[in-house]
């Protein structure tokens, strides 16, 4: 049963290692030309040249990043799709099932060894795209990017491993139920999509209650910042991230060390015209401003959570898979 599982698999098979020898070349090219960019232009920055290293940088790399990141999103509803959806409706549409599911083979058995054998299939070919990609943005990941953003977050190491055994899985459902291949292929598109969605958004978040602290205003907060802002009102720090943690807001407004607002005018009698002054300036006024955020010690928490939840729907929908299979085929 192994054997003849091989030999209907082995296109698919060859068709994903082709693919994923071709990205490896293309990851591990962007990952070694990132580190000599890092190392060259970003270390040791002056102060006042942080935040515009930070822009160039991130804006070199953020869109091949992205689109590589967004790539491997769509590759275990793709695995859904293509070898999960065909493997029962074909037999249903075709009507092989009266002769396949009427051998010595169970059809318990028949289902187990497809699951097993394709299923593992399609984790080592997500697992290994996202530790390839893992390893190439890492250091996109330490200094311009945020781990727990919903495209970084779910196109990195573990976490692309539970998605594959959910969409493969929930494909096979998928063409058990609907019993037709191409309309069981637009199920599975669509429902991973939704819950692709739905996660970072509305679920995510909400694993751990998040961390609200004070930061201290000097030199060390603006090579992790994307700037700071000023207007009638008061002072802001923008886009201020925490090295590894998940911020829970873009901007936070900076605070007098008495807890009243740090108004502009305050701030123009430090505008001298030269940044490193002018922060230095600010930095002995002893300002500081609120910052929420998840801590990046619980990174792989929330990736163990995850893939553990993909992990659990994809057995529960395994095991629904075997007794619809057992009862309600003929």
């Amino acid at each position: 049963m192994i054997w003849l599982t091989w030999r209907q698999f082995r296109t698919q098979a060859l068709v994903a290692v082709v693919a994923l020898a071709a990205l490896a070349a293309y990851l591990l090219f962007l990952g070694v030309r990132m580190r000599h960019d890092y190392t060259t232009d970003v270390l040791n920055c002056l102060p006042s040249d942080c935040s515009t290293t930070r822009r160039l940088f991130n804006n070199r790399y953020e869109g091949q990043v992205t689109a590589i990141g967004a790539l491997l999103l769509a590759v275990p509803g793709l695995i859904g799709a293509f070898w999960g959806a065909p493997l029962i409706a074909r037999e249903l549409e075709t009507k092989t099932d009266r002769l396949v599911w009427n051998q010595s083979v169970t059809r318990g058995r028949w289902l187990l060894v497809k699951l097993v054998v394709m299923g593992l299939a399609a984790i080592a070919v997500t697992g290994l795209f996202s530790l390839l990609l893992t390893w190439s943005a890492s250091r996109y990941d330490q200094y311009a990017g945020q781990r727990f953003a919903a495209m970084s977050f779910a196109a990195r190491n573990v976490v692309p491993l539970g998605y594959a055994a959910f969409a493969f899985v929930l494909g096979v459902v998928a063409g058990l139920l609907v019993r037709r291949t191409v309309p069981a292929m637009a199920v599975v598109v669509g429902v991973f999509a939704v819950v692709q969605l739905a996660v970072p958004t509305l679920v995510r978040a909400h694993l751990m209650s998040p961390v609200t602290t004070t930061v201290q205003f000097d030199a060390s907060v603006m090579p992790h910042s994307d700037g700071f802002g000023i207007n009638p009102t008061g002072a802001r720090i923008i886009g201020y991230t925490m090295p590894g943690a998940w911020s829970m807001s873009s901007f936070s407004d900076v605070l007098n060390a008495d807890g009243s607002p740090y108004t502009s005018t305050q701030a123009r009698q430090c505008m001298t015209g030269e940044p490193d002054k002018d922060f230095e300036c600010m930095a002995g006024q002893h300002l500081r401003f609120a910052y929420s955020y998840q801590p990046g010690s619980r990174y792989w928490p929330f990736q163990w959570i995850e893939l553990s939840a993909y992990l659990v729907l994809a057995g529960l929908l395994s095991a629904f898979a075997f007794l619809w299979i057992r009862r309600r085929t003929a």
